[in-house]
């Protein structure tokens, strides 16, 4: 009998680019890795800005079992009628009262599997609860009910926050992967048993400035004001970014990251271990 679980992460989906690459390439490495479940950032998925319940179906229907969310969870807000019916995380230190969760449970094989929506706080301009205590006190629940198999989307601008959270939790979650960058970051390591990146990356268009189209940032940057709505990069080159864990025991003992653009497979990027 397998005793490990294989996880897929998915960083943030930028628009139809990102949601095409999910489509295509999805179906294919969730067979050939043999993964168990899947996870993905989709708070960009539709339009850039939001996630609507059309392109979240689409999005189940690919492969990916549950998605989580950010600073734009709630963009578009015919989403908050479905929190409570599909498995759409928004980040848990959102203030009381807001629709959703932060936190989705299931079984695998038999194994208990918690997975967390955090975000953190520099760049951000939402009134949020403080992350680390909020994340601690999950932790600590989790904990007593002896749920080891423990997954963090770290939505988040700075890495120092992302970084932080790790030094925090280390040992005592299964992993913890950042988004909201959209920029692939290669400090993927295991550490104490827990998983660690900085950022995944997007899926989406690559030929922008973070699957946009570059236009409206660059006159923004030239001129010192923004003309214009920030529009989805639809041409050019694409890419898709997942990353593949094998857990056991509520523990990581394996991690790889697989990167495509367009239809060429690049070579895949192993996590180093660090002793304790």
């Amino acid at each position: 009998m397998d005793t490990k679980l294989h996880i897929g992460i998915i960083g943030d989906i930028v628009g139809r680019a990102g949601r095409d690459m999910v489509i295509e390439n999805l179906p294919y490495y969730k067979e050939k890795y043999n993964i168990d479940f899947v996870i993905a950032n989709g708070e960009n998925a539709s339009g850039g800005f939001g996630l609507s319940k059309k392109n979240a179906n689409e999005l189940f229907s690919s492969g990916i079992d549950v998605i989580s969310g950010g600073n734009h969870s709630f963009d578009k807000l015919e989403i908050i009628e479905f929190m409570d019916t599909m498995p759409i995380l928004r980040p848990l230190n959102f203030p009381q009262n807001t629709p959703g969760s932060g936190i989705y449970y299931t079984k695998i094989k038999n194994k208990e599997l918690a997975i967390i929506n955090a975000m953190g706080h520099y760049g951000i301009n939402i009134n949020l609860d403080n992350v680390y205590h909020k994340l601690e006190e999950s932790i600590i629940s989790l904990q007593k009910k002896n749920i080891s198999n423990i997954i963090v989307d770290f939505h988040a601008e700075a890495s120092s926050e992302k970084r932080i959270a790790f030094c925090l939790l280390r040992g005592r979650i299964t992993a913890l992967f950042g988004t909201h960058t959209h920029i692939g970051s290669d400090d993927l390591h295991i550490q104490n048993g827990s998983f660690y990146v900085s950022d995944i990356g997007l899926c989406g268009g690559y030929d922008g400035v973070i699957g946009m189209d570059y236009k409206v940032p660059l006159n923004k940057a030239m001129q010192g004001y923004g003309k214009g709505r920030f529009e989805v990069l639809e041409n050019g080159n694409n890419i898709f970014q997942m990353i593949i864990l094998e857990l056991e025991n509520g523990r990581c003992n394996n991690a790889f990251k697989i990167k495509k653009i367009n239809d060429v497979e690049l070579d895949s990027i192993n996590a180093f271990n660090l002793e304790s």
